[in-house]
């Protein structure tokens, strides 16, 4: 006897979401992905209504590229890896619910619109500088403890989970948000990234930097790829208090 469960999703755009449920079957291992693609396929409700597909993004389905991020159950995480099965035995119920996250922008049904995070990369400068550095050979040697560091730094895929589930990141706050904040460590603490260290600092000083951060630390407990954002805003906090007090005593003495 097939055994199936209800996929509960919330569609339409701004000042116009609905509810839909979509019937679905259960097999093993089904992901959030995989069954969005199989109401793609036959969109019909569970009152036997053939509506138009749900719009949701994709991109790997091996959560590196951070596109199918939604809220799952109310929680903030990426539909790829997010095992119907799972999520089922954790409610004890046959419904599960996806929601478009509200930080951002909403576009239809389940996609929104992430760009304020590319936009912040930018602002940050979230990149190294490369030029004639083909003239200079080599790079410097980074010690493979510092290597490690950055690479787990390196994993943010920019999916937004952690501005969702951070509560000063809204529509009244200017704040920049966990990613950036760690994104700014990450390319200063690499041996030629340093070299603009204080340039990235510029922003973290100003209104929404880092000392906009609540300490909430729901940023933390929700990132999929396990990036230590708490000890990165603690990090560029301290850098920032550094900055600042060397910023005030190299100031020319005005009685002189």
């Amino acid at each position: 006897m097939e055994e199936h469960f209800i996929l509960k999703i919330l569609r339409g755009v701004t000042g116009e979401q609905y509810w839909e449920e979509f019937p679905l079957e259960k097999t093993p291992f089904l992901n959030i992905t995989a069954a969005l693609m199989k109401v793609q396929q036959e969109p019909i409700t569970c009152d036997g209504r053939r509506v138009a597909p749900v719009a949701w993004e994709q991109g790997c389905l091996e959560e590196v590229c951070g596109s199918c991020s939604m809220l799952i159950n109310g929680k903030p995480r990426q539909g790829c890896t997010a095992l119907i099965e799972d999520l089922l035995r954790s409610t004890g119920g046959l419904v599960v619910t996806l929601a478009p996250m509200t930080k951002f922008p909403l576009v239809r049904d389940l996609v929104v619109n992430r760009d304020l995070m590319f936009e912040n990369l930018k602002k940050i400068g979230g990149w190294i500088e490369t030029d004639n550095s083909l003239d200079q050979g080599f790079g410097p040697r980074i010690a493979p403890r510092l290597q490690q560091e950055l690479y787990q730094l390196s994993t943010c895929m920019t999916c937004g989970v952690c501005s969702e589930a951070c509560p000063q990141v809204n529509e009244h706050s200017s704040f920049i948000g966990p990613a950036a904040i760690s994104q700014v460590r990450l390319f200063n603490s690499h041996p030629v990234g340093s070299y603009s260290k204080d340039k990235r600092l510029v922003p973290m000083m100003e209104e929404g930097g880092v000392t906009d951060c609540g300490n909430a630390q729901n940023c933390v407990q929700v990132c999929p790829k396990g990036i230590p954002l708490t000890e990165s805003i603690a990090k560029i906090g301290r850098d920032v208090v550094k900055k600042s007090l060397a910023d005030l005593f190299s100031l020319p003495d005005a009685h002189s």
